[in-house]
């Protein structure tokens, strides 16, 4: 019964959401109406959330009847990851991706008032068109409601690595959120260059769902390496994994768009337009590597059926992007100098640095694929090449960050004097940890720029809380931003520099050193039963005790590492049970020492803060329905202009 009511589910929204997909376009070309297309997409909407209810409803009563919980239910899960497993495999995290695709939605359509008509209305054309497509991927290629017959008497569970940290529960819907928000900036984009004169205010009406889908995705990328760090054992929380490194593009170019978004963005418009389109085309190739096996990652679900379907979408959105773009967009290049020391200026250097970062990225991500599809053998790319290519260009990032707000004020009385105290703080840093600890050129680099951005970010604050004590919300955010980046970058830099490791079997009652840290084997205990077996090794550390364990899941006929972390703001201890003993009186065991991670959490927190500060002051700026349309706009080839 609740297999045969969701996919009805799917089948309702399908119909409604190419039903609004249809009345948006209407509305579009004859300003229409847009009542009934609203409730169209409303009805869409819970359509999806009515299919999102049944899965979670048949696995919490295990009913496994669905082939879903069949394969990812069982009676033993906790119910927290039994809920959690909704988003655990292929199937299910496509139902919840249409739940927040829909509810974005439904709330764009009842937002109509606050935009001009012809622009609203091609914006939901296009977001219903996205959403069409998805409801039509999970029905026809990823239904999570067929039955299985004989209907199996318990189910295996989700997979053993989705249930050892609660940052499941809330990892995947923050992507999700990150990555389908970014379907509204593509679609003003889209919207601006099909409405002509009703579309000049594209970029104001995007930038508030810009800046809340970049702050979810930029807590969900952080999060994502949280669970790495504490889950998999490997001592690590970034390895330029193909899957990883489909999260970074886009964060990448939407990071790019909100820079060029900023004041004078008349003469960057077609950036701006270019950078929305690219950063939702990106979420669908990352959509398409994560879910159609094309990849292997411990990130990316196994092969389906999906990938040609996905794949042609891409090619078909990528088609229409080029030729809407192509046909109606502005000119990339600024139709007026720009001064060097300007905010224009700055902003754009900015913005060609995070392009050739992503570009980077992108190029190591898909070479793989290239070279089989080509040669007939897939070269690896490894993180080396990321450090020699994406690494450099990052820090050359942070120093521009740190750059732009004396360059916006340089042709003031002391604009260039504001440099000196970042400047002199950078040197300083660099200068001690390079007579102290050596750590290498890239290390010294990444500290020097990070020592540069936080100095010129605490000289801004202090200026700004002076001259004016209502400090606006917007520059907070800003500052916060850049701070949080700042901070990632010090944790980044003094984790590879600085942190030491070991891995040797000790018995009980030997201790195992490293980087001034010591930990001695207690005693190896065995537990659990023929469902789930786990071996712990007690260890004692500074008086305390820290139990890394292996747990083994006979039913998915797999180990996981639970590693032990003892976390401070100086350095994480890091252990790891490797192997244990027959005997019970030895285990080989990985310490680790690695300092000033924790700042990568607190960094990646005030990133994430920074951008949600800014989004009430993008709202305030939202464009008015009858906003006039400049008398420069009357030409015979109508242009984007915001």
């Amino acid at each position: 019964m609740a297999g045969e009511f969701g996919t009805a589910s799917l089948a309702a929204g399908l119909v409604t959401a190419t039903l609004a997909a249809l009345l948006w376009l209407r509305a579009g070309l004859s300003g229409g109406p847009v009542r009934v297309a609203r409730a169209a997409t409303v009805a869409s909407f819970l359509a999806a959330v009515l299919g999102g209810a049944v899965l979670e409803y048949a696995l919490l009563r295990h009913d496994f009847s669905v082939r879903f919980v069949a394969e990812n239910g069982g009676r033993d899960v906790p119910v927290y990851y039994t809920v959690t497993s909704l988003w655990s495999a292929l199937d299910g995290s496509l139902l919840l991706w249409l739940v927040i695709h829909c509810a974005i939605a439904a709330l764009l359509a009842t937002r109509a008032a606050r935009y001009p008509a012809r622009l609203h209305a091609y914006a939901m054309l296009v977001v219903s068109a996205v959403g069409m497509f998805f409801f039509a991927l999970t029905y026809f290629a990823a239904n999570p409601f067929r039955d299985v017959r004989p209907v199996p008497l318990d189910g295996p569970g989700p997979n053993p690595l989705l249930q050892q940290h609660p940052a499941m529960g809330v990892h995947p819907p923050l992507l999700y959120v990150g990555y389908i928000g970014l379907v509204v900036p593509f679609a003003f984009a889209l919207a601006g260059l099909l409405a002509g004169r009703d579309g000049h205010h594209w970029l104001r009406a995007a930038r508030p769902w810009a800046l809340v889908a970049w702050s979810a995705l930029t807590a969900g990328i952080g999060l994502g390496a949280w669970w790495s760090y504490a889950v998999l054992g490997w001592g690590g929380y970034w390895a330029w994994d193909p899957v990883e490194n489909a999260s970074l593009l886009p964060w990448l170019t939407a990071t790019a768009l909100l820079h060029t978004a900023l004041g004078g963005a008349r003469a960057r418009a077609g950036w701006n337009v270019v950078l929305a389109c690219a950063s939702f085309l990106l979420v669908l190739l990352g959509t398409f590597l994560t879910r159609s096996g094309a990849v292997a990652s411990v990130h990316a679900f196994t092969e389906s059926p999906l990938g040609p379907m996905l794949l042609g979408f891409i090619v078909l959105a990528v088609a229409v992007s080029t030729v809407l773009v192509g046909w109606r967009g502005p000119g990339a290049v600024p139709r007026s100098r720009t001064p060097v020391l300007s905010r224009g200026a700055a902003v754009l250097v900015n913005g060609v640095l995070l392009l050739t970062i992503a570009a980077m990225v992108l190029v190591g991500t898909i070479f793989p694929l290239l070279s089989e599809s080509l040669g007939g053998i897939r070269t690896a790319v490894g993180p080396r090449y990321y450090q020699r290519t994406a690494v450099p260009l990052a820090v050359v990032v942070l120093l521009v960050m740190g750059v732009v707000p004396a360059v916006v004020s340089a042709r003031r009385a002391g604009g260039p004097r504001r440099l000196g105290v970042p400047f002199g703080v950078a040197l300083a840093v660099v200068a001690v940890l390079g007579w102290a600890g050596r750590p290498g050129a890239p290390a010294l680099a990444a500290f020097g720029a990070a020592a540069f951005v936080l100095a010129g970010v605490a000289g801004q604050a202090a200026r700004i809380v002076t001259a004016a004590p209502r400090l606006s919300a917007a520059r907070l955010g800003g500052l916060l931003a850049h701070a949080g980046i700042a901070l990632v970058a010090v944790g980044v830099a003094g984790s590879s520099a600085y942190g030491s490791s070991t891995e040797r079997e000790i018995r009980v009652g030997e201790a195992l050193r490293v980087g001034g840290v010591q930990v001695r084997l207690l005693e190896v205990r065995r537990t659990g039963d023929t469902d789930r077996m786990a071996v712990t090794a007690r260890l004692e550390h500074d008086g305390g005790t820290l139990a890394p364990a292996l747990r083994y899941f006979p039913a998915h006929d797999t180990a996981v590492t639970v590693p032990q972390i003892r976390t401070g703001m100086v350095r994480d201890v890091y252990v790891t049970l490797i192997a244990a003993g027959a005997d019970g009186g030895s285990a080989t065991v990985r310490l680790a020492v690695n300092p000033l991670v924790a700042l990568l959490w607190v960094g990646g927190g005030l990133t994430a803060a920074g951008g949600l500060l800014a989004v009430p002051a993008a709202v305030r700026r939202r464009p008015a329905p009858g906003a006039a349309v400049p008398t420069a706009a009357a030409v015979t080839r109508p242009e984007v202009r915001v």
